[in-house]
């Protein structure tokens, strides 16, 4: 940016000559929304390695400013503090199960019961350990935080609530392929299903000799019986 002062804009300072002036000011670089988002994806991505490594409440803004390699204000420009980057972590980690839920139901289709819920747990088995860690762990650590109330809260129980309206929404299809009895009613089931995906991740956390297949096998036994 340039700045020009003419003969009748100079300034009126002892020594200085009355012909113009041309300061140059350099342009502040633009920051895009592609780096804002890559920033705040590596805020986040250090936080999740700092939780994993000493749970929700014993990770601190410290730990997390350290694993990103980032100056405090460089993390404190994009969160306000600990609590908005954990609620963060939560609604990523709640939110990669949705997304595998939405993919189901996009084609339209009706597999069997425990077909589904197979897929669903291998894609959780095979999606639970990257390069950031076991995802897993977060969620339940989410879970836990949830309890507590407050913010975190307000983040998962909306999140619960949409898996859940999805399982729902699956339970209708399966009862309009005939899957399920006519007066079975889908909200129950829906609520049913819900509750076999926290009981496979701590299983699989916890004890370790549970595994896709072994749990899909133990559900088709159930709608089996009668």
């Amino acid at each position: 940016m340039v700045v020009l002062f003419g003969p009748q804009h100079a300034p009126a300072e002892p020594g200085l000559s009355r012909t113009n002036i041309r300061f140059t000011v350099p342009s502040m670089p633009k920051v895009t929304e592609e780096h804002r988002a890559a920033r705040r994806e590596q805020i986040i991505s250090a936080a999740r390695k700092c939780v994993l490594r000493k749970g929700f409440h014993q990770a601190s803004m410290a730990d997390v400013i350290a694993e990103s390699g980032l100056s405090a204000g460089a993390v404190y420009r994009y969160f306000k503090g600990k609590e908005q980057i954990l609620e963060s972590i939560a609604d990523q980690s709640i939110g990669r199960v949705e997304d595998m839920l939405l993919e189901l139901l996009a084609d339209g289709a009706a597999p069997h019961p425990a077909d589904v819920i197979e897929t669903m747990l291998e894609w959780i088995v095979e999606h639970a350990d990257d390069e950031e860690g076991d995802f897993t762990v977060i969620a339940v650590q989410a879970w836990g935080e949830a309890v507590r109330g407050g913010k975190v809260l307000d983040i998962v129980m909306p999140k619960i609530r949409q898996i859940r309206e999805l399982w729902i929404e699956i339970a209708r299809r399966w009862q309009a392929a005939g899957h399920l009895p006519a007066d079975a009613d889908p909200q129950h089931v829906g609520q049913a299903l819900m509750g076999l995906f926290p009981g496979f991740i701590v299983q699989r956390l916890l004890v370790g000799d549970v595994t896709p297949r072994s749990y899909a096998n133990g559900l088709r036994a159930l709608l089996a019986a009668r």
